[in-house]
């Protein structure tokens, strides 16, 4: 299963690329804070908050799995709260990169690759 760790690298860095772009181009477009009343009025909002929320929580629980220390935890929790695909991205990248050659998705997804 090691063949697959080039292919998610390249897939991850470019999500990571994109979401990043993304992030920080709609930063710059919209005030989320000056259109909050009117955002949170649409159901579609409320259900990608309710969703990404959702989705932050199963991320963190594996973040929680994989880091012994606490401080590494919060900081995790702090950027996926804050920054979501970004930092999800960010994540499963460094997973990736700590893999030795030879690793695959059983040690990926491991407590610990070191």
């Amino acid at each position: 299963m090691s063949n697959f760790i080039p292919a998610l690298k390249i897939l991850f860095l470019l999500l990571f690329v994109w979401m990043s772009y993304t992030f920080i181009h709609t930063s710059i477009e919209i005030n989320l804070f000056k259109q909050w009343s009117l955002l949170w009025s649409m159901p579609l909002i409320r259900l990608t908050l309710w969703d990404f929320y959702a989705n932050v929580t199963v991320i963190f629980l594996w973040v929680c799995y994989k880091e012994n220390k606490l401080s590494a935890r919060l900081l995790w929790l702090v950027l996926l709260i804050t920054s979501g695909g970004v930092a999800s991205c960010a994540y499963v990248l460094i997973q990736l990169f700590k893999l030795h050659p030879g690793q695959g998705l059983k040690e990926f997804f491991g407590k610990q690759n070191v």
